[in-house]
């Protein structure tokens, strides 16, 4: 018998996952989702959104650092960046280390969560929202992008997997992707949290694959294990001219030593091709699993 306060997470119909809890800091539900922020014995502080892990304090620099650096050090002059979702601020904090960047534009459509995020996960943001250079925007990202005229060096995807019902489900389709494509510069490149990477369910990361192919030239799947999520995560990148393999070393060794190498700790130059090193159960299932995703027939998580 578990002793204790327990958080359960249903990952699918066959895998539970048990976070032992010290402090429940905040539950509730925004307009949009159920938010639980917790202190959870291993982890630290742990957000979890409509019951889904979504960052902890022990190792959110990890997704983090992944999600943004491959693409910003892949760009060679990012100016203008797009970030989609990301409530917790990190990924805009990742962003602004960059000198290059001008202006960072976070768009996400629940303006309760991102004040909770303010409010008790400060450290997550670090400043970010009060950077200069930050624009924040509480709407639907696809109707964001739809509608401006703005175009983007760097658009970065920090969304929830598609649950039904969600606020996410239209922000993964071939449709959307065809905007947002015209709303890149010439050299510009869309990267996106891309949900599990095991052999079990890598059913989205395929899905995205296959629907980024019709659209992007360039189109490369990256990984790195997550403690917290207790899986192998991916990430996927696309391009229109440049290709994230094909960056010179020394330019990235250049850039990051100009930015203080000591601001990341888990990104570095090598890490950068490493995370392209997937195995083969994944290259097969990008080949043979998923589907393209469209309006009129979205990919929805099922657990």
């Amino acid at each position: 018998m578990l002793g204790g306060v327990w958080f359960v997470e249903k990952h699918t119909h066959s895998l539970l996952f048990y976070y032992k809890v010290k402090k429940i800091i905040y539950s509730g539900k925004t307009k949009y989702q159920k938010v639980d922020i917790l202190d959870i014995e291993p982890f630290g502080k742990t957000l979890f959104l409509d019951d889904k892990i979504q960052s902890a304090q022990i190792d959110e620099y990890i997704y983090h650092e992944a999600l943004v650096h491959v693409a910003m050090f892949s760009h060679p002059n990012p100016k203008k960046v797009l970030i989609m979702g990301g409530g917790e601020g990190a990924t805009l904090r990742e962003v602004l280390k960059h000198s290059s960047v001008k202006e960072a534009v976070m768009v996400d459509i629940d303006e309760e969560l991102v004040n909770l995020c303010k409010e008790y996960m400060p450290e997550w943001n670090n400043g970010a929202f009060e950077d200069s250079r930050s624009r924040i925007y509480y709407t639907d990202a696809r109707r964001f992008v739809e509608e401006t005229n703005n175009v983007y060096d760097v658009i970065i995807s920090d969304l929830t997997e598609p649950i039904e019902s969600g606020p996410s489900v239209k922000l993964f389709t071939k449709e959307f992707y065809s905007v947002l494509y015209n709303k890149l510069s010439n050299d510009g490149i869309f990267v996106a949290q891309a949900g599990s990477a095991d052999p079990l369910y890598p059913n989205f990361v395929a899905s995205l694959y296959k629907t980024l192919k019709t659209i992007f030239p360039i189109v490369k799947v990256y990984w790195t294990f997550m403690f917290s999520f207790q899986l192998p995560w991916s990430f996927i990148i696309a391009g229109k001219t440049i290709d994230p393999e094909n960056v010179k070393l020394t330019s990235i060794f250049e850039r990051i030593n100009q930015i203080n190498r000591e601001n990341f700790k888990f990104y570095y130059p090598n890490m950068h091709f490493a995370m392209f090193s997937i195995p083969n159960y994944l290259k097969s299932a990008l080949e043979e699993k998923g589907i393209v995703i469209k309006d009129d027939v979205p990919f929805i998580w099922r657990a």
